[in-house]
This record gives structure tokens, sequence and C-alpha cells, in this order.
């Protein structure tokens, strides 16, 4: 198959080119018009898949749902937004929740299914700061240990890939020595972490931050905290909920501003009810949850905010039209760079020959014309 488009986002610059695609793949790119085409689209972008790497579910499904047939619905009708690659993303649970909830995503994993592919699992908790919890359940709040930690990863057959922990909770930071001696990326959030402290777990393996500015110590000139940790260590990756919401268009520019084009990660953290019908009834970790007209997610009954309900392709146009964030620190934001952070970026996060065909069009609007994962036209 070849397709075509006066605008396709290579080496950081828009081309017109070809793309052929087979096996998966992107075999080959050539010079626009050079060969005859099965798909024009014209002047559409066509950027790379997007890549959301803390996304809890969708389509009223959730991950600690540990519903096989619900998450392959997930992952067959997410390309309607763009994204071709996925972590699952747990939230605090009690064990035997957790136990299920990674054990099914590893077994779906492993079918042949069409769809954005799961790339692994985001472990959200439950080693976590009881102060900076947010909508976590408190009552499953645990203490990061090595034993513990090796059962989850059993039962997931090495698909979790990323943790979300609080860094001043981890004893010695021995779970964080032993996560990243063993491939997986140490996100420090949900924490009251110091300055200090956060530097200690830089300094042994963290390579991330989750959803800066939310479930973290804030900034103060006098006492930087986790939020000044992000601005000042430029070369640890961070994750942010790009819905203007959590974070002020503003403060988004900001933190940009800050990393540069290659450590910013846009996420939804997006919870079961995006792409279902207003006023349903949704829980999260057990608790139960409401969406407000502001499209957010509270723990109901409180300002609690318990995730979001935002699709990357309107993240992607909220930071390039409203946060002014520059078009290639934005777009990186949804595909390489968190194609670097997962170690995946010799195949996914690029168009160019060798790749995965993961792609999106896009129009002038941000909507999505069409995506492809590994090579099949989902819309």
């Amino acid at each position: 198959m070849i397709i075509q488009s006066r605008r396709v986002w290579i080496a950081g610059q828009f081309i017109p080119a070809q793309l052929k695609v087979e096996d998966k793949k992107i075999e080959a790119i050539y010079a626009y018009g050079e060969l005859p085409v099965q798909k024009d689209y014209g002047n559409d972008r066509i950027v790379p898949g997007f890549i959301d790497i803390h996304t809890h579910g969708a389509y009223g499904y959730d991950t600690n749902d540990g519903d096989q047939e619900k998450l392959l619905d997930w992952m067959k009708r997410i390309p309607e937004e763009g994204v071709t690659s996925i972590l699952p993303t747990t939230v605090t649970q009690v064990p035997e929740v957790l136990l299920k909830a990674v054990s099914s995503v590893a077994d779906v994993a492993e079918y042949d299914y069409e769809g954005a592919e799961i790339l692994g699992i985001h472990f959200e908790g439950p080693y976590l700061d009881m102060k900076y919890k947010g909508a976590q359940p408190p009552e499953a709040i645990a203490h990061a240990t090595v034993s513990e930690f090796k059962k989850y990863q059993e039962a997931a057959r090495d698909m979790i890939r990323y943790i979300t922990l609080a860094p001043e909770h981890d004893t010695g930071f021995e779970l964080t020595r032993y996560l990243s001696k063993n491939g997986v990326v140490v996100s420090m959030g949900h924490s009251s972490a110091t300055y200090e402290q956060a530097l200690m777990g830089i300094a042994n393996g963290a390579t991330s931050m989750t959803h800066v500015y939310n479930g973290m110590t804030p900034y103060h000139h006098r006492n930087p905290g986790l939020v000044g940790t992000a601005f000042r260590v430029r070369d640890i990756y961070g994750e942010i909920i790009c819905d203007g919401c959590h974070s002020h268009v503003a403060a988004l520019n900001n933190f940009f501003t800050a990393k540069g084009r290659e450590y910013g990660i846009m996420v939804s953290d997006s919870l079961r009810a995006k792409h279902c019908p207003p006023g349903g009834s949704y829980k999260l970790g057990g608790h139960n949850i409401e969406i407000r007209e502001n499209g957010l997610a509270y723990l109901k009954g409180t300002e609690t905010i318990a995730g979001s309900t935002l699709n990357m392709n309107i993240g992607l146009k909220i930071l390039v039209e409203e946060a002014m964030v520059p078009f290639d620190t934005a777009l990186n934001s949804c595909t390489i760079n968190p194609a670097r952070c997962l170690r995946v970026d010799d195949r996914k996060g690029r168009v160019a020959a060798g790749y995965d065909a993961d792609f999106v069009v896009l129009s002038d609007s941000y909507d999505v014309v069409q995506t492809y994962c590994r090579g099949i036209a989902m819309l």
C-alpha cells in the first residue's frame, strides 16, 4: 500500500512524501507523486501515531476491571483520537484486584488484535503518599517493597514497564534501584517529596514524573518541591495533562519552556467515562466519581480531581493553539518523547523507513481523518 500527502512530518518538518506500507511497517518513503498511490490525503497532515502512557480507561472500561473483551474494545476504538500505542494504567487497589488487572492486560497483549498496541502497563500506585494521593483510594495505599512488587510483575509477565511511586516512602530507595536495574521506568508522583528527596530519587534511578503540577508538592521559590525539580532537572521526563483544566494553559507553556522539545510527555490520564455520554455513574478505585461540565472527573461530592476525559488530538490542539507551545515540541510530547521514555524509539514515534506503520492523518482543525495502527486503517 502506498499513501501520500503534501504534508508528512519527517525530520521535524512537513514535506510532500509517499509512504510505502508492508507487513505492519513503513518499508520505504518516496518523493510525493513518484509512484501510483492507493490513497492521497492532499493537504491533510500525516504525523506519527500518538502514544498515551497514562490512561486508565475509556468507553465505560477501567484497567482495574480486568475484563479482556472490554480491553480489546478499548484498543480497537481509541485510534479515533489518533492513539496507536498505549500503557493501560492501574489505580491503587487491594492486591487481588491489581493482580487480576495486570494479568488480564498481559493476556490481551499476547493476542493478535487490531488497534492500539499495548506497550506495557503503567502501575500507578499503590506506593503513594497519603497527603497527595488525589483520588487514589487511601485504604489501599501500601509501603513500597521489592518483594511485593515482584508478585505483581510475575502476574503481569514482566509487562509492568512504568510505575508511579512516591520516592520519599521508598525506604533507602531500594525499590527504585531494583526497578531501574530491571527495565521499569520509575516516575515520581502522588508525592510530598522535597526538592532534595526528588534529587535522591533521580540519583537512584527515577527518570520521569507523573502528571506534573498535580498530585505533588507545589512550586515555591524557597521550597521548589517536585514541580521545581521538574523545571530544574531538564533531562528527566515529565508527564503533563494537557486539557487546560488540570493545569492552566500558561502553566503548560511554562512547563514546556523549561523541559524543551525532548522531555515533556502529554498524557490523557483518562478515566472510563471518556467517550461515554454525560450523566453516567462511574467509579475509580471503588469510589464514586462524577463528570462535570468542564469535562473533569471529581470524587463525587468533593473538589478532588480524579482524572480527565481528554482526547489526545484535542490535547495537541490545546498545546499549540492555546498554550502557544511550538508545534514540534507539542507533537514530540505525544510521539517520540514517550517512545524514548519507554525505550521503544527504535520502532515507534517517527514516520521513517523501518518504523512501525503507526501514523495519524490530521486536518488543520486537528480532527482525526484516519489512523493507521501497524498499517491497518482503523476509522
